[in-house]
């Protein structure tokens, strides 16, 4: 009796595929019905300082979760409060060395529409989820703590441009770099 109520336990208990920064992240979820798995998970961290925690969830953790087709995910977890303007700045950023001109040109109003979407929540506090979904057939798909937070932002392209920045050949971090990709 002790042995069925202590497998079942273990059983309906949450499975961690990783912590970052004493955030537990998920081995597996669901994004559009679809399961994914969770490829890697890392810190970004800038000047020293913990920005935040995140995971990346794909169909296929052994093929490329740039060019893979299918739902995906990319968790955030913010370990601090940084203004969104801050935030938005920063993607920006990352994403600029990893394309060239033309295509950032041709980016810009998706970008505009990122930015918009979060600068409604003023502040990434910490504690705060972001997830940065592909819905295929719908688009990007921006969450805040368990809410869709605008509409769809359309085009893979721009959601391939969004994992450049962290999975790109100039990451905004080579250490993330390697953990988003499970290395």
């Amino acid at each position: 009796m002790v042995t069925r109520i202590l497998l079942l336990f273990l059983l309906s208990a949450p499975v961690f595929g990783a912590e970052v920064a004493g955030v537990k992240i998920d081995e597996q979820i669901r994004v559009a019905e679809a399961p994914l798995v969770l490829k890697g998970a890392g810190l970004r961290k800038r000047f020293f300082v913990q920005v935040y925690a995140m995971g990346l969830y794909v169909a296929d953790r052994k093929a490329d979760p740039v060019t893979q087709g299918g739902a995906k995910r990319v968790a955030i977890h913010m370990l601090r409060d940084v203004g969104a303007d801050q935030f938005s700045a920063a993607l920006v950023d990352g994403m600029r060395p990893n394309h060239d001109e033309a295509t950032m040109k041709f980016l810009e109003p998706r970008i505009a529409q990122l930015s918009a979407i979060l600068a409604e929540m003023k502040v990434a506090k910490e504690g705060m989820a972001i997830m940065l979904d592909w819905l295929p057939g719908s688009g990007t798909q921006v969450t805040i703590d368990g809410r869709p937070a605008g509409k769809p932002i359309q085009g893979e392209d721009f959601y391939r441009g969004l994992l450049r920045i962290w999975l790109g050949e100039k990451p905004v971090q080579d250490d993330l770099k390697k953990a988003l990709l499970g290395l």
